[in-house]
């Protein structure tokens, strides 16, 4: 791949060529099984909501944004490899018109799949905030009409932006963009825990009458918010090392780890409906109700 998103053979040539560190080769089926799993349990989380009356309230409908932000992560890795069996069969040619369109899809996904996840996160958290401090107002505030509004103009935002980032990724004011977003997300979410921890010193017989499941959704936002941290920096330095500092040696051995890299993004999408599952009593119970829907059908 010519964009941001490199083949791993380029990525790890360049680092053999400029340090002693073992590149780390990981089976390719190990990341689409994950990949596989990973579309398999968003789906799910999409499903329930939809099919599930009482679910269908905007925090529910922001996380199915960053389940579907999950699912074309993983669904990314699934067409990347697809398209190098084609190749490795000889059905496609190598770096032939159609492999570099498709290519350009593929990359689309995954920059789409990172900016999903950073506005999806950030709408969450700015969800919370306005649950814990207006809670009486949040139903007038936070309404279904307006969700949508948000959720398209999101989305919207962010096709574009994922197209035009790939069209000009070899770009350096590009790589910049893109590996901006994820620190401004943080200052972002950041500020909100600041005012909230604020604000809550100054209100504390306020916040302790608020029910449970408000601040309990707030400590969900924590959970995914590291998860997604801990998953997606580690290829956010990646990106950032192999645009100014590729024959560094350090540099390189650390892109040595692009693999590595690779998998923790693909298991973001595979942990995180654990994390509804477990925080969500509402979404545990109809998970449970459509797997032994599932198990009766087969029966």
């Amino acid at each position: 791949m010519k964009h941001i998103i490199n083949s791993h053979e380029n990525i790890n040539a360049t680092a053999g060529d400029n340090s002693d560190c073992p590149r780390v080769v990981l089976p390719e089926e190990i990341f689409f099984t994950i990949s596989i799993v990973g579309v398999l349990e968003n789906l799910i989380v999409l499903l329930a909501v939809f099919k599930n009356k009482n679910l269908q309230a905007p925090m529910y409908f922001f996380i199915c944004s960053l389940a579907i932000s999950d699912m074309l992560g993983s669904l990314y890795k699934i067409l990347e490899n697809i398209l190098i069996i084609l190749r490795n069969m000889g059905y496609l040619k190598p770096r032939g018109s159609f492999e570099t369109t498709a290519d350009d899809i593929i990359d689309s996904l995954f920059v789409l799949s990172l900016l999903g996840s950073i506005f999806s996160l950030s709408v969450i958290a700015a969800d919370r905030y306005i649950t814990i401090f207006h809670a009486l107002r949040y139903h007038s505030i936070v309404t279904m009409r307006r969700t949508v509004v948000v959720l398209a103009v999101i989305w919207t935002f962010c096709t574009a932006s994922g197209i035009a980032m790939v069209i000009f990724s070899h770009h350096v004011p590009t790589v910049i963009t893109f590996t901006s977003l994820f620190p401004l997300m943080l200052v972002f979410i950041l500020c909100l825990y600041v005012h909230m921890f604020l604000l809550a010193r100054s209100h504390t017989r306020k916040i302790s009458t608020l029910p449970r499941t408000n601040m309990k959704g707030a400590i969900t936002l924590t959970i995914l918010l590291g998860v997604f941290i801990f998953c997606w920096a580690p290829f956010v330095l990646h990106v950032l090392l192999m645009t100014f500092c590729p024959s560094n040696p350090y540099c390189a051995c650390y892109m040595s780890l692009f693999q590595v890299n690779g998998m923790l993004i693909m298991c973001n999408a595979v942990i995180d409906p654990f994390i509804y599952a477990f925080r969500s009593p509402e979404l545990r119970d109809a998970f449970t109700k459509m797997v032994f829907c599932f198990c009766r059908y087969f029966q």
